[in-house]
């Protein structure tokens, strides 16, 4: 739940020699897949497996395994497999969410791309398959991470002739339409960049609903709504209100459409009912059936109190081996941060792994009461904390096939006060981002020296495991609201993303570089957090912009975190020359002359963004992000670009999913196996049939 602006998911960083750096493989620009491969791994990872599959656009496709699916019981591959296809069936809701025509464009080219019969190793043929990849990797025509409007590269024309050249009747056309009508309906969508522009509208000082191409709102401004939901019960434990519905207007009046059984996304969410049914049967425990069954009873009523009952038995369920999230959860892709996109996370908890992360987790009364931040921000007892390392089985919706790296909920501050909060770290997708990693160059082309590059090449991994770890474990968990303060997506509206994520950086930056994780055990030396400050600086200030187009400026919000934290430190580091820019051979790198005082820094910053977050300092907040968090320098922008390019590196990479596949004896489950596809395009055309569930218009 984004709702509540606890960001929970951290988005991987571009960090340097460690699993985080996004993008490296193959740099041919084709959807060519490698070598077929379904081999099953027992309980570790197998070392021949492929990892990279196809590459186009911007965008390389990764494989991941799950080590130790083979090795659950019966019981347990039952429920995995129920969950798995709980998850999966929510998938055509993310599309509708992002877009009105999301459905609509999906099923067309899933037609074309399908049924064409025509030339398919053109240039043209070549750059609509591209396009098809784009809008299937973005569940949608807009970018997962700039949120910018994209269109096919090749022409309207080429489009309109594979179009008319393939089986027009499956078509998404309206009764009565023809080829022609439906061709002039849906160029707007297709080719016009004019044409809602922007998936998420954060830019200051106009309306950040109307300016946003998402389908939480229609017909309503931004004044509209933010007055209707004042209205709501703002009591602290009051329900995540707005998390699950549209807000529109019907004769006049605003009225919410509430995603639930017999409502809005009905026809999916009773698919997910269906398998989540299922599920209660096989449950583990009874603390687990009872979060289930919770989860159910939500569905069907769209009732957000059952959610946070639901949530809080989630919360409870500690003993389980297998986990799911799966429900309205982030609140990334409404400017406002009330709405919640689906998304679904299926796991098995990653026994070994789990050690460094709990370690953490049952000092976080100490990381509290150590902490920079005013006293009286600081909670008196930290509740609750629930660390693990899982391995994904399957990931859907908002979270696939870009995927978080770390994963902390509920987002709702008053349960994560009252009764505690899971953090959790995704040993298996790391796992595949190191193998891939590990062939990049980005360390040898932005490391200021060699020092630098061989404590990354040491340390990075480590570095950043630590971060993600203290980010979602301590980070989102620390703090609290000053009494009579509204939450985020009240007083810090359109800048609470960037605000929560920075917040939650900076305690990991602040804990990286401190001698008791050595004293815990969880690192050998100081060493590890100078590696992970050199990473995050560089990252902040230059190797994030290898994501950027020229002209653009920063608008997702953890870009903007990492840029608000490394430049503000920076800037203000400048007296005491704690980091500076250096030039060498006409490049430019970011050097750290002196790691203690830049965590002084960071402590200042996290001490004033928890002010701005417990005071509800709006007018703070937007000077922070606006200042540091937004704008580029066009020539340090021009300069990564050109290095970048000559690297053969994909800025974005995302995962296809496993496939679980139950063995029968009649109706009787006897095995569940588990197999690793390899081409993200046939994946992509399985789901649309498979999955299919919502009409066009919803």
């Amino acid at each position: 739940m984004k709702n509540r602006m606890n960001l929970k998911w951290a988005i991987p960083a571009m960090a340097i020699g460690a699993h985080v750096l996004t993008g490296c493989g193959n740099s041919a620009d084709t959807a060519s897949a490698p070598k077929a491969d379904t081999t099953v791994v027992a309980d570790g990872y197998d070392d021949n497996f492929v990892t990279e599959a196809q590459a186009f656009a911007d965008l390389q496709l990764l494989r991941y395994q799950v080590p130790g699916f083979k090795g659950l019981s019966l019981q347990q591959k039952k429920l995995a497999y129920y969950l798995y296809e709980a998850a999966l069936c929510g998938r055509d809701i993310i599309y509708d969410q992002k877009s009105k025509e999301g459905i609509m464009l999906r099923k067309t080219i899933e037609t074309m791309y399908g049924t064409y019969t025509g030339d398919k190793q053109s240039d043209d043929w070549k750059k609509f398959e591209t396009y098809c990849g784009r809008v299937w990797f973005s569940s949608g025509n807009y970018h997962h991470y700039s949120n910018e409007k994209f269109i096919p590269e090749c022409s309207y024309e080429y489009f309109t002739s594979v179009l008319k050249a393939s089986d027009t009747s499956k078509l998404p056309k309206e009764a009565g339409e023809s080829v022609d009508g439906f061709l002039a309906r849906i160029k707007p969508t297709v080719y016009d960049l004019k044409f809602k522009p922007k998936l998420v509208d954060l830019r200051p000082n106009v309306d950040n609903i109307v300016g946003s191409a998402n389908n939480f709102y229609e017909g309503v401004t931004q004044k509209e709504v933010e007055a209707f939901y004042k209205k709501f019960d703002s009591s602290a434990n009051a329900p995540s209100w707005g998390l699950n519905s549209k807000v529109m207007k019907e004769n006049g009046q605003m009225v919410e459409k509430v995603w639930k059984s017999g409502g809005m996304y009905g026809a999916a969410i009773d698919k997910i009912i269906f398998w989540l049914e299922k599920a209660v049967t096989v449950a583990e425990d009874a603390e687990q059936k009872k979060a289930l069954e919770l989860l159910v009873q939500f569905y069907k009523t769209g009732d957000l109190k059952t959610f946070d009952e639901y949530s809080i038995a989630w919360v409870r369920n500690t003993s389980s081996r297998l986990d799911a999230v799966n429900g309205f959860i982030e609140v990334y892709m409404d400017a406002i941060g009330k709405k919640g996109s689906y998304e679904s996370t299926v796991s098995l908890k990653d026994m070994e792994e789990t050690k460094r992360i709990e370690a953490i987790a049952k000092e976080a009364q100490w990381f509290e009461d150590n902490s920079p931040i005013m006293k009286e921000h600081k909670k008196d007892t930290v509740k609750g904390i629930t660390a693990k390392a899982i391995t994904v089985i399957v990931e859907s919706g908002d979270a696939a096939p870009s995927t978080p790296i770390g994963i902390n909920l509920p987002n709702a501050e008053w349960i994560r006060a009252e009764h505690g909060s899971k953090s959790v770290s995704l040993t298996n997708i790391i796992h595949s981002y190191n193998v891939a990693s590990a062939k990049g160059g980005l360390a040898a082309e932005f490391a200021v020296n060699d020092t630098v590059l061989q404590r990354l090449k040491q340390h990075g991994s480590l570095a950043s495991d630590l971060h993600t770890d203290m980010h979602e474990c301590i980070g989102h968990a620390s703090g609290k609201l000053n009494p009579g303060v509204a939450t985020t997506d009240v007083t810090l509206k359109n800048y609470a993303s960037c605000l929560e994520e920075a917040r939650a950086d900076l305690v990991g930056l602040y804990y990286i570089y401190d001698q008791k994780l050595v004293d815990l055990g969880v690192m050998p030396s100081l060493e590890v957090g100078m590696a992970g400050y050199d990473n995050y600086m560089m990252n902040g200030i230059i190797t994030q912009l290898t994501r950027l187009k020229p002209g653009e400026q920063l608008e997702e919000a953890h870009m903007r975190n990492r840029a608000l934290v490394a430049r503000w430190a920076f800037e203000k580091g400048k007296k005491d020359n704690v980091v500076s820019m250096v030039k060498k051979n006409g490049k430019t790198y970011v050097q750290v002359n002196d790691y203690a005082k830049l965590r002084q820094l960071f402590g200042e910053l996290l001490r004033e963004i928890q002010r701005i977050k417990s005071e509800g300092d709006y007018k703070a907040g937007k000077a922070l992000v606006e200042t540091y968090g937004v704008k580029v320098d066009p020539t340090l922008h021009k300069e990564v670009l050109a290095r970048f390019s000559t690297l053969g590196i994909k800025p974005y990479r995302g995962f296809i999913q496993p496939r679980l596949v139950p063995v029968k004896n009649g109706e009787d489950i006897t095995d569940v196996k588990i197999e690793y596809p390899d081409n993200f395009f046939s994946q992509m055309m399985e789901y649309g049939k498979s999955y299919g569930f919502l009409p066009v218009k919803n």
